[in-house]
This record gives structure tokens, sequence and C-alpha cells, in this order.
């Protein structure tokens, strides 16, 4: 029983790791359009995962190089902000 339960949590985070970087920078997504605010913010969320997956693919990028600059740039800081918990950690108890 026990092992099903551990089968059943690797299967949701493979789930959740295939989801996530579904729309990964770096793709021909963003050859007609460049990414906005709301692709860099999902961009940095899911930075990390994109970078383990950057370590073996080539196609995969950590950050998308046709934006549309500043608020790329912004959305993408709030994003890893967001992910790795941004100044919530260092507050007082």
């Amino acid at each position: 029983m026990k092992k099903l339960k551990t089968y059943k949590w690797l299967a949701a985070w493979v789930l959740l790791a295939v989801i996530m970087t579904s729309c990964a920078p770096g793709n021909e997504q963003f050859t007609a359009a460049p990414a906005g605010f709301f692709m860099g913010l999902w961009h940095g969320f899911i930075s990390f995962f994109s970078f383990v997956i950057s370590l073996f693919s080539d196609t995969v990028a950590v950050y998308e190089s046709n934006n549309t600059g500043g608020w790329y740039d912004f959305g993408f800081i709030m994003g890893i902000s967001i992910f790795y918990g941004g100044s919530s950690k260092s507050t007082c108890r």
C-alpha cells in the first residue's frame, strides 16, 4: 500500500513538471509576436524547471530572447520572486 502511494506521488510530480514546462521559453511560439509581461511572469515562475531541462536539451532556454524588453524583464523578475519566495523569508516572527 505504501509503495502505491509513492508511485502516485511520483506520477503527480512528473505530470506537474510536464505541465510546468509546456510553455517554456526558447521555443518557436514567439517567432511572430514577442513575449510580453505575462509570459515573462510565467517564464520567471518556471525558471527552475526550464533551467533543469536546458541542461539536457538545446531547444529549451531559461529566458526568452524575443521579448518586448522592460515589461518582459519586469514580469520575469516578478515570477522569480514569487516562485523563490520573494522577501517573505526575511520578515520578523
